[in-house]
């Protein structure tokens, strides 16, 4: 670095620190009282500012976000998790070849056993995790593999698959079931099975790119593809070797296998089902009804054994901190406080006009007409509203009243590139994860859904009641105790969220190791990754109290007696459609 940018970068700090301990020189007392609009819009105009760039990773500008954030919580009281004394938390992010590929499947029906080879009959993604062996002896056909309650299609109706093998057909769902529409639910099917089912393992068909399995049932299995974290890098040594994958998470960690397979093994596989695999595979393709049963009498051994090769090493840093409870035991369990501080950046490119208009090239996300000479994607809402929220939560916590429990506060780096910080922290946690009781995830809370007025009282919970629904009570009754009660809706809490949106934030990664979550937001709206997601948009009184609500459950939960229960019952009937306290 040369000593003009060094400069420069130290000065941008310096005014980050200056502006954080001006800010903390009028911080009221802590407690709920002490969450106020006009706090969390001034530190918002920072954090959202032009100044910062975009937040994207691996940048300037995330780590003055970084800076500011520090600050504040070191005036504060708020302490680091980590031993040296740094709020810091390096998140390494590594691109991985795949060197060799060992893995089998053998299959036992009807007196017959055969096995086939990765690349031979059928396919494990890139990213098979930990070399292990094990056999499952109950196998669940489960049709389509959908479910899908809003377009009535529910494959797992009445079944239990939990540390089953589950099997599904047909590329694009049944009739009415639109690609386009429904593209969410069809690539994430092995996810749904392994991730929210518990099935120990997911098998369909072989699909090309643009089919409704997004390039087949195998899936990427990390963070992102091939080259997910960038293939550049020239210089002294050369350019760098394209990974396979990019991921966060421990190569060495089981993954239920999500395999792709061919038409050879399915034919074995339903030799002495009641309905055979042609007959299966034709009403696939033409969309009709599949039925669903369990193929009794069937064996699968996974042997799964790969090697991998880090070729790449990117880092970025996710900003930790503590609030010890007050309770000789308690406080040695955690409630988690999460958002993500990252967004998608600036464009580097200009502004040019051609034949289809005016257009910013290189922009990282959508350009709003008529704007196209901001070339900064500020991300006031996303995650901006969850980045200063975070910030009023440890400050209520810090300097009001201590629960029994530990206050934990993550501000997850790389969220818009796949969970990065979020994961990582998950396998590489700075507090023992089992000691985490429940995780409350803060992710766009500043607007109102489509801008819409009759919006104005609303929050949208996800994932409340999925792992607990005694964690999911206790936010209701928290919703409850305040002076103007939110209107709490679980639209996107139903598996059929086309969105998808439980599992598309940092609280996912969590709910994946068994911790109870809770995922506030708002919503999407018209500039939702647009150019034009700034401060002048965000509704201060509505973030207020939503944050208001946040403290209210996080202090019931970190004051139990008791973790919050784990039944995991899913999301209930009658709970996928909107409802209200008041």
């Amino acid at each position: 670095m040369s000593r003009r940018r060094y400069a420069a970068s130290f000065f941008a700090v310096a005014v980050a620190f200056v502006l954080g301990v001006l800010s903390v020189a009028a911080a009221p007392e802590g407690g709920l009282s002490s969450i106020k609009g006009g706090d969390l819009k001034e530190w918002l105009t920072y954090i959202a500012s032009d100044e910062l760039q975009g937040r994207a990773v691996y940048t300037t500008g995330i780590g003055l976000a970084a800076s500011y954030i520090e600050n504040h919580l070191h005036a504060w009281g708020v302490k680091p998790t980590a031993n040296s004394g740094s709020y810091l938390q390096t998140v390494r992010v590594l691109g991985v070849k795949q060197t060799a590929s060992h893995s089998t499947i053998t299959v036992q029906v009807g007196g017959q056993t055969q096995t086939f080879a990765d690349g031979g009959g059928i396919t494990f993604p890139k990213n098979s995790g930990g070399k292990r062996q094990f056999t499952i002896d109950h196998v669940e056909f489960a049709g389509y593999g959908l479910s899908a309650p809003a377009a009535q299609q529910e494959d797992y109706r009445g079944r239990d698959v939990n540390g089953a093998a589950v099997i599904w057909l047909g590329a694009n769902g049944p009739k009415g079931f639109d690609p386009s529409i429904n593209r969410r639910q069809l690539a994430g099917r092995n996810r749904y099975a392994t991730e929210q089912l518990h099935a120990a393992a997911s098998v369909g068909p072989e699909m090309g790119r643009g089919a409704g399995g997004a390039g087949g049932a195998g899936g990427a299995g990390g963070e992102g593809g091939a080259g997910a974290a960038g293939t550049g890098g020239a210089g002294r040594g050369g350019p760098l070797p394209a990974p396979d994958f990019t991921t966060v998470q421990r190569l060495d960690r089981p993954i239920p296998p999500n395999v792709a397979a061919s038409d050879a093994f399915f034919e074995l596989l339903f030799s002495e089902a009641p309905t055979k695999y042609d007959e299966l595979k034709r009403r696939a393709a033409a969309q009709e009804p599949l039925p669903v049963f369990r193929l009794d009498g069937v064996k699968l051994t996974f042997n799964v054994d790969a090697d991998y090769q880090v070729v790449r090493t990117q880092l970025a840093h996710n900003v930790v901190a503590i609030v010890e409870g007050s309770d000789a035991q308690l406080k040695n369990t955690y409630v988690a406080f999460g958002a993500h501080y990252d967004h998608v950046g600036y464009a580097e490119g200009e502004v040019v006009t051609g034949d289809s208009g005016v257009r910013r090239l290189g922009a990282p996300g959508r350009v709003t007409p008529g704007t196209e000479s901001d070339r900064i994607w500020n991300g006031a809402d996303d995650d901006g509203s969850g980045t200063v929220a975070l910030l009023a939560l440890a400050r209520a916590f810090a300097q009001g009243p201590r629960p029994k429990r530990s206050l934990l506060f993550v501000w997850h780096a790389g969220e818009e590139r796949g969970l990065l910080g979020s994961r990582y922290f998950a396998d590489y946690p700075t507090v023992p994860l089992d000691r985490i009781v429940a995780q409350l995830n803060i992710d766009m809370i500043g607007r109102n859904r489509d801008d819409k007025q009759s919006e104005s009282n609303t929050v949208y919970v996800v994932g409340s009641d999925r792992i607990s629904t005694e964690l999911d009570a206790i936010n209701r009754a928290a919703n409850d105790s305040l002076p103007k009660p939110m209107r709490l809706d679980y639209e996107f809490n139903d598996p059929s969220d086309l969105e998808s949106l439980y599992t598309r934030s940092d609280h996912y990664s969590y709910a994946s190791k068994g911790i109870p979550i809770i995922f506030f937001t708002t919503g999407l709206h018209p500039d939702y990754h647009a150019n034009t997601d700034e401060v002048s948009k965000i509704e201060f009184e509505k973030m207020t109290r939503i944050v208001q609500l946040v403290y209210e459950t996080g202090v019931r939960v970190a004051n139990l007696a008791h973790a919050p229960v784990r039944d995991n019952k899913g999301p209930r009937a009658g709970r996928a459609t909107t409802t209200a306290n008041r």
